[in-house]
């Protein structure tokens, strides 16, 4: 009996002792929350309001101040490049230019006497050189008033129709002020604004399009022509895209447009991941994959596009795919290559371990 005893305490006594040893080497593993790292590709289609905007769109104005003497062409009217759209009263250009131009007549006539006796050997080259200086002098200054004197005459630099003037007769203007408005009527482009997000990963968009509102059933397919490299004032990035020659109905510039982006996501196709996953550590930025196999993690190289709204964050990386375990909470704590023990993911119809 006495050994029947014996071996049931040190039985009892060995299994104390191995929970014992279990329950030290949990505590002294780190515990960390995990979370699966999911693909971003349904950002493969993204889409953006818009505008349509006249490819050529100027704010005319004249190169001399004056009083408006008459403008010629009405608001929404087409006019025809070179037509003249309004001038000022050319009265003291015209003065000037007939004071200019009579001095100028009397030094060219006194340069060509004095020229022609040099060629004789009549004169000094010092006084030929004076001549011939003095004539340069005066010829520019006539030509500077004539042109002068063209400036009061304000033409179409293109095709297209008149937006808007922004003044009317007899009210004086200053010299590059803008005084009419004017949209080209060749093929419009659409104006976007892409967050920074999308305008880091720009190398992956293939191909373009918008629809209206007014033709719901109609595809505009666009040609990207450019992409402002600074961001404005609400950190968006600007972009402009041509519309291709097409026979459908023409949207009128100031239309409002849904403009649709396809990506290639095949390679570096972005991925989704919770923001307190991000390391950042000596410039570079890191996530650690959670190896359950081995229990263990080890650090990874991720590129951030950018942080969500919603807290999570969009990235690329080769070292890590959809489906993988990363830690999301407790990466200040552990280190590359150490084992860690995963909270138990949290029950959807048993919130709380009530039941």
């Amino acid at each position: 009996m006495k050994k029947f005893n014996v071996i049931i305490g040190g039985f009892i006594l060995f299994l104390f002792t191995a929970c014992s040893h279990t329950r030290q080497e949990s505590s002294r593993l780190q515990t960390v929350k995990t979370d699966t790292v999911i693909s971003a590709a349904e950002q493969s289609i993204l889409q953006y309001p818009g505008k349509v905007k006249a490819a050529e769109d100027a704010s005319l104005s004249f190169r001399v101040s004056g009083t408006i003497r008459r403008i010629y062409v009405k608001d929404g009217a087409r006019v025809r490049k070179g037509q003249l759209l309004a001038d000022l009263d050319p009265t003291d250009y015209q003065i000037q230019l007939d004071a200019t131009e009579a001095e100028y007549l009397q030094v060219k006539s006194e340069a060509e006497r004095v020229m022609a006796l040099y060629k004789d050997g009549g004169t000094t080259p010092a006084a030929n050189d004076k001549a011939e200086y003095g004539l340069k002098q005066i010829t520019a200054k006539y030509n500077h008033h004539k042109d002068q004197l063209s400036y009061t005459r304000l033409c179409a630099p293109f095709d297209g129709y008149i937006d808007k003037h922004l003044f009317e007769p007899y009210e004086t203007v200053g010299a590059g002020m803008p005084v009419i408005t004017m949209i080209g009527d060749g093929r419009t482009e659409v104006e976007i604004n892409l967050p920074a997000a999308e305008y880091i990963r720009r190398g992956q968009f293939k191909q373009y399009y918008c629809t209206f509102d007014i033709y719901p059933d109609k595809h505009y397919s666009l040609q990207p022509l450019y992409i402002i490299p600074k961001a404005n004032a609400n950190q968006l990035y600007t972009m402009r895209l041509r519309q291709e020659d097409t026979d459908q109905p023409q949207p009128s510039p100031g239309m409002n447009t849904m403009v649709t982006i396809l990506c290639d996501t095949a390679e570096n196709a972005p991925m989704s991941i919770p923001g307190s996953a991000i390391l950042y550590e000596d410039g570079k930025t890191n996530v650690f994959l959670y190896d359950a196999a081995q229990k263990k993690v080890y650090k990874r190289n991720v590129t951030l596009i950018g942080l969500q709204t919603d807290g999570r964050a969009t990235i690329i990386s080769a070292q890590i795919k959809p489906g993988d375990l990363i830690v999301s909470s407790g990466i200040h704590h552990i280190q590359d290559g150490e084992s860690v023990m995963p909270l138990p993911a949290v029950s959807k119809t048993n919130i709380g371990g009530l039941l």
